[in-house]
């Protein structure tokens, strides 16, 4: 990410051209050209971390209930759209070979940080650049938590709405990104953010006029289902 690019962040893979946050969908964000993808990560009761977005499996797979209330075997056994399955972190690592960045969303709390950051410490050991991740969250104190068995790894503040002290929870957590729901950008919070040398990442952005009203008020990117319109704007 360096200083005057405007990243592209695919949204769980490419959510708008295959089945989100399966190998089939990050696969398609790098086809793309996507220089980045996102993607959401829960602990299970296994041990596993799996990539999924949902406490329910109802919206995106052929099962029904709490993601947390089946067995990893029964999980893994589900059709998660187009064939594909519930992938874990390792799965997509193992596919994204340093070849994009990751942002990896934490989307539980109660040790997943901790998880996340002993398997980033595998790649890293295994030659992966601190630099190709980015782990974000909308649940601070776990993010607090990643960045105290990962402080190497840059983190992202996820929030919906626009704060009392604007970029603070950011500063506060160190963190290199300030990641903002679209609904809420504000000119005075993108300064304030760059005044604390903090990036402003937009989500989800799939129109192009907001992609370009976006970067021209200074936002640094956008996570979008459609990569691929996304880097047209940036082209163009």
């Amino acid at each position: 990410m360096s200083a005057n690019e405007f990243t592209v962040i695919g949204h769980r893979g490419a959510r708008g051209h295959a089945p989100e946050n399966t190998l089939l969908a990050i696969d398609t964000a790098i086809r793309l050209g996507a220089p980045w993808v996102e993607f959401d990560v829960q602990l299970h009761d296994s041990g596993e971390l799996l990539v999924f977005h949902d406490l329910t499996l109802d919206r995106t797979t052929n099962g029904q209930g709490f993601l947390a209330s089946q067995s990893l075997g029964m999980l893994r056994a589900l059709d998660a759209g187009q064939g594909q399955q519930i992938p874990t972190l390792i799965e997509v690592l193992d596919l994204v070979e340093q070849q994009v960045g990751v942002n990896i969303e934490l989307k539980s709390a109660g040790g997943t940080g901790e998880a996340v950051a002993s398997v980033i410490r595998s790649y890293l050991e295994a030659g992966w650049p601190p630099e190709k991740f980015l782990v974000s969250s909308f649940h601070l104190p776990e993010l607090w938590e990643f960045k105290q068995y990962a402080p190497e790894i840059p983190i992202g503040a996820l929030i919906c709405g626009v704060p009392l002290d604007w970029a603070g929870c950011a500063v506060e957590l160190g963190a290199a990104t300030l990641n903002l729901s679209s609904e809420f950008v504000d000119p005075r919070l993108i300064a304030d953010a760059h005044k604390h040398g903090i990036k402003v990442f937009v989500y989800t952005v799939n129109d192009p006029a907001e992609m370009r009203m976006l970067r021209e008020m200074g936002v640094d990117g956008v996570f979008s289902d459609y990569p691929d319109r996304a880097l047209a704007v940036t082209a163009g």
